[in-house]
């Protein structure tokens, strides 16, 4: 079932049960004030009666004379009874019309102790209401005096009412339902246009289409707009999935074409040894060595991976608080082994300490130092150093290499991405990106400033943890124990 008629349904039996309500208590208030008035004029012609003709009713034998000329009489039947319940008088259109008013027991004990008494009677096929008032006669209980007026007339035009209600409601009812069809369709409209939007945005997978809305913001109006906002969201997330998977498709080519080159060199040099007659005992060695070196060079290639596989696969870093100088020291002891002729300088290095993991920092900070060694000609210089502000920590990699280029800047940090050829290297082009995606992790960011000719700038900002109360010697403990 549609909204639309649910609706309509709902405004029809809302208007329909008003209706009900309405008519009934019109009914039952128009029943009850023409009730009363026969009533009313019932009573008042018992007591002109009682008043008029008392005497009369010992004398006579309870006898009334009714005036004929008395119209109001004339509509009203008129009986007497005694005690023993025997008829003494009927008023003369009570006997033409031959019309008898019953009283029972039960009515007859009512007058008697309440002093009066109604009652419905039907009397050939004709509703009556039967006043009853008893007849006293020097303060004694002689007899019964019974009035009554036919009710047809009154339910008549009850009827007559009853019909017109019902037919009235039912034609309001129907009304409604038209109108509340024609309403409901008008209010959804507009969500049936933003239905069919959304349908041929879902089927087409146009993102960018938005729903278009000209009224006013009310909750269709504010449907549109959450739509839009959604459909905006999905933009940018379809776009970065095209953009990701782009990047895997690029990922894994470039890993088939790095993994290729040293498997070629491998199955190659195999060959060589597989030579019938064998090469010479130079030559031998030669291709071992060689085999050795490539490798090692995909067992480095395959570390790579697997370490961007795990910061891809939203692997969960260890939140610890690391002392930063004696990281920096021993990590600069290390750089000075792996670059003995260039100068590594651990400058302006302060005791404070971020919120991170000490062995993903510590990779980071050597894919930095280990990238600044390979583009500085020896005698060149690489420095070290921290700032502490606004609750961050940066770390700097300062070198005096050949620089960068600015076309090469916004690409430094993408995987097998290493720029021209005078930085090309030896590597396979993952460093950066693997200390990229492990200072996300930590929460941080990394960026470059570099110039041609000029050097290079590596800076990292991590958030700045309380430095807990350790000594020296336990903080260089820890460096090297990581």
């Amino acid at each position: 079932m549609s909204i639309r008629l649910r609706l309509t349904l709902l405004y029809t039996a809302i208007l329909a049960l008003t209706l009900i309500a309405f008519s009934v208590i019109l009914y039952l208030t128009l029943a009850q004030t023409t009730l009363g008035v026969v009533k009313d004029t019932l009573a008042d012609e018992a007591k002109r009666l009682l008043s008029e003709r008392s005497v009369d009713f010992v004398r006579r034998g309870l006898v009334i004379t009714v005036p004929s000329s008395n119209r109001a009489i004339q509509n009203t039947f008129v009986q007497t009874r005694r005690l023993d319940g025997n008829i003494e008088f009927r008023s003369p259109n009570s006997v033409e019309a031959d019309i008898e008013l019953p009283l029972q027991a039960q009515v007859r004990t009512r007058v008697l102790e309440a002093g009066y008494a109604y009652d419905f009677a039907t009397i050939r096929n004709t509703r009556f209401l039967v006043y009853s008032k008893p007849i006293t006669y020097s303060e004694r209980v002689v007899g019964v005096l019974q009035v009554a007026r036919s009710l047809e007339d009154q339910d008549r035009a009850l009827d007559v009412v009853r019909r017109t209600l019902l037919a009235g409601s039912s034609i309001a009812a129907i009304l409604a339902f038209g109108i509340g069809w024609v309403l409901a369709g008008t209010a959804l409209r507009p969500i049936n246009r933003i239905t069919q939007t959304a349908h041929a945005i879902g089927a087409e997978r146009d993102f960018g289409r938005r729903v278009s809305h000209a009224g006013p913001q009310d909750e269709v109006g504010r449907l549109a707009t959450t739509i839009n906002t959604m459909l905006a969201a999905l933009q940018g997330a379809y776009r970065q999935e095209a953009q990701a998977l782009q990047a895997q498709r690029r990922f894994v080519a470039d890993a088939s074409h790095e993994l290729r080159t040293p498997l070629t060199t491998i199955r190659g040099n195999i060959a060589l040894l597989q030579r019938d007659p064998p090469i010479s005992s130079a030559d031998r060695t030669a291709v071992l060595a060689d085999m050795v070196d490539e490798s090692e060079r995909m067992s480095r290639l395959v570390h790579d991976l697997l370490s961007l596989a795990r910061a891809d696969a939203g692997r969960q870093l260890r939140r610890e608080t690391v002392p930063i100088k004696p990281l920096i020291e021993d990590v600069c002891r290390k750089a000075k082994t792996l670059g003995p002729d260039r100068t590594i300088i651990c400058a302006e290095v302060h005791n404070v300490a971020i919120l991170g993991d000490p062995d993903a920092l510590k990779q980071v900070l050597l894919i930095l130092l280990d990238n600044a060694l390979k583009f500085t000609p020896a005698p060149g210089e690489i420095t070290l150093s921290t700032t502490a502000r606004n609750g961050r920590v940066r770390i700097s990699v300062r070198d005096t290499g050949i620089g960068i280029a600015s076309d090469t800047l916004q690409h430094i940090f993408e995987r097998f991405y290493r720029g021209d050829s005078s930085r090309t290297g030896g590597g396979a082009g993952l460093g950066l990106a693997i200390a990229k995606a492990l200072v996300d992790a930590l929460d941080g960011t990394v960026s470059v400033a570099s110039q041609l000719g000029m050097g290079s700038e590596f800076m990292v900002e991590l958030p700045q943890a309380p430095l807990v109360g350790a000594d020296t010697a336990e903080a260089d403990a820890i460096a090297v124990n990581m």
